[in-house]
């Protein structure tokens, strides 16, 4: 299911994309953003995590001095997956469950929520397409896990118990989880300590680690919460939600402020090889 369906809302361009963005420098540099605007089941409570921690990325690459662009995942189309190639960096954010069917999985998924098959697709060729420039890639919560799978591992396909990961019934969807960074990760690095606390609202997540790619967070039960791959010049995934409001100003600003700086890198990179 790719469409807006009835009873799925769908986010409007205006809500989350603040002005601003054409009045940066012309050598400002450009970051790809991918997320669904609509997935089965978006209403309510999901409709206003995704209304507002897709204004927030934007918000704060804006901070940074960085365009965006947006790529709708749940429009699939390929003509923006090429527009795509032309930016210095990728963002993939959160939404919906990954199809258990990308990664092996038989049967039905406890809790399943937003799954949109066409989309995850759409995702996994970009993160190819990413990963086949070596544009900076930093992918968030959904993203970390289609990243996963994408080379090839799989997910966790609903954590029990899951108490240390998302709120229970009757508790907001999303809380503090403390969560140990691997030392010589490049999230360590950004955040400058091996202990982080982050906001987290997941029942998925990685579980066999793809060829290539290295474990850099764990949380306090083992869970995998955030991978990277060395063989790359920056790509980075973190399960958690830096672009939570509630969480810490500091880390969210360092880790979108690490991306753009990758993505000014590899601009001057290419700028020399003209």
């Amino acid at each position: 299911m790719s469409a807006e369906a009835p009873g799925d809302m769908m986010l409007g361009m205006e809500e989350i994309i603040p002005e601003g963005f054409d009045l940066l420098p012309p050598d400002a540099p450009l970051v790809a953003v991918v997320v669904s605007l609509t997935f089965p089941g978006m209403s309510g409570e999901s409709y206003e995590i995704m209304r507002d921690f897709t204004r927030s990325a934007f918000d704060q690459l804006f901070e940074n001095g960085a365009r965006a662009v947006l790529i709708d995942s749940s429009a699939a189309n390929p003509q923006s997956a090429m527009a795509a190639e032309a930016a210095d960096a990728v963002l993939f954010l959160g939404g919906g469950d990954v199809d258990g069917s990308l990664y092996g999985l038989r049967g039905s998924i406890p809790k399943a929520y937003g799954v949109d098959r066409r989309a995850d697709e759409f995702c996994i060729d970009m993160i190819h397409r990413t990963l086949g420039q070596d544009q900076p890639l930093l992918a968030i919560c959904r993203g970390s896990q289609l990243f996963n799978v994408a080379l090839g591992g799989t997910l966790v396909p609903d954590i029990v118990p899951s108490t240390l990961h998302q709120g229970q019934p009757g508790q907001p969807m999303f809380l503090n989880e403390s969560v140990s960074l691997a030392a010589g990760s490049k999230i360590r690095s950004i955040l400058g300590r091996e202990r982080v606390t982050v906001r987290s609202g997941h029942h998925q997540a990685v579980d066999q680690v793809a060829p290539g790619l290295v474990v850099s967070a764990v949380a306090d039960d083992g869970i995998i919460e955030g991978t990277e791959h060395p063989g790359y010049s920056w790509a980075v995934a973190v399960q958690w939600h830096p672009e939570d409001r509630d969480g810490s100003d500091a880390d969210r600003r360092a880790i979108f402020g690490a991306l753009v700086e990758q993505a000014v890198l590899r601009r001057r990179q290419l700028a020399r090889q003209a």
